[in-house]
């Protein structure tokens, strides 16, 4: 049933609610911050919350707690329940989260609140998100597609940050489930999905996802596997999800396999890594599309090719730079 309220006319303006969580941090967190205040959208609630930070990300925090709708410092469950605080206290119609490494690009709030305009519709908005170092060097455009609920519950990951949600919609699915560390917001759009499909905003590019040696997504890349698999498991058997888990069985599984390979790969760990790409392959040999330079630069690091990661960082870095170059030569 979709949720009350969710598609009817908004207001000229309505109220948007950002959150940050935040944990030790400092290093990057007051750039996260001017990401949101420095936006030209007239009508943003926002929220820091800190799980109790022992660096001076506090002291960055009070210096900008002026212009902040509210914060509060103090030790959490984690990352999801430190989310959760903030949307219990955000009042907006539409709700994003910025991590407090990440940025948003000047323009991302106004033009998530067109495409929710647009598109009264969407349980969410989401674009494409571009991936940058420690030092806010770009190197890497994610790009995404018109993803609808088939899409998600096969594994296709959309970036957080670009990511704006409908209140209304967030209230019915329920708030960040405890229980994951890693796909927790997956989790989420997965669950708003079941109630009314997402917006894909193509040629939009809202936010930047910070990619360093402390991120999850790099520090930890060997659990994802684990917390896939248990997504897998909950896609076919919640009953939101049925019939279409059933039709979707096999392609649930190799999607997760599929991840959990990519994550392997960032570990360095690329025997299993191919382990976990061969049987995607026997489950779905479809989903393979677009994972074959993957494959291949997990065999050569089986083979013990060196230095593999940091060669292929750096000429990730160099070719992404000369492509954006070019566009921007023929804009």
């Amino acid at each position: 049933m979709p949720a009350a309220g969710y598609n009817e006319k908004m207001q000229d303006a309505p109220l948007v609610s950002i959150i940050t969580p935040s944990f030790n941090q400092a290093a990057f967190l007051e750039q996260t911050i001017r990401s949101v205040l420095e936006q030209d959208y007239p009508n943003i609630e926002y929220w820091v919350i800190d799980g109790g930070s022992t660096d001076n990300s506090v002291e960055i925090i009070k210096q900008y707690a002026p212009r902040l709708a509210g914060w509060l410092s103090e030790k959490d469950k984690g990352q999801a329940d430190g989310i959760n605080k903030g949307l219990a206290k955000a009042t907006g119609e539409i709700i994003g989260w910025l991590n407090s490494d990440d940025l948003y690009y000047p323009g991302a709030i106004a033009g998530a609140v067109e495409d929710f305009r647009l598109h009264p519709e969407a349980s969410f908005v989401f674009s494409d998100v571009e991936s940058i170092d420690e030092h806010g060097n770009a190197f890497n455009l994610m790009r995404y597609d018109d993803w609808k609920l088939p899409d998600l519950m096969t594994f296709h990951i959309i970036g957080q940050p670009g990511v704006f949600m409908r209140r209304a919609v967030l209230e019915q699915a329920g708030y960040l489930d405890l229980n994951y560390n890693y796909l927790l917001d997956v989790q989420l759009w997965l669950r708003m999905a079941a109630i009314a499909e997402p917006y894909y905003a193509p040629e939009e590019v809202w936010a930047a996802a910070r990619i360093h040696s402390d991120a999850k997504n790099i520090a930890h890349a060997k659990d994802f596997g684990a917390e896939a698999f248990r997504l897998a498991k909950w896609l076919c058997e919640d009953q939101r999800f049925y019939p279409l888990s059933s039709k979707l069985f096999n392609k649930i599984w190799a999607g997760a396999h599929r991840l959990n390979a990519f994550y392997l790969v960032e570990a360095g760990q690329y025997k299993p890594a191919l382990r976990s790409y061969a049987k995607m392959l026997r489950l779905a040999p479809s989903t393979s599309k677009g994972t074959f330079k993957r494959m291949a630069f997990a065999a050569l690091g089986a083979l013990g090719a060196q230095n593999l990661q940091q060669r292929h960082t750096k000429w990730r870095l160099k070719h992404y730079q000369k492509r954006q170059e070019k566009e921007e030569k023929h804009a």
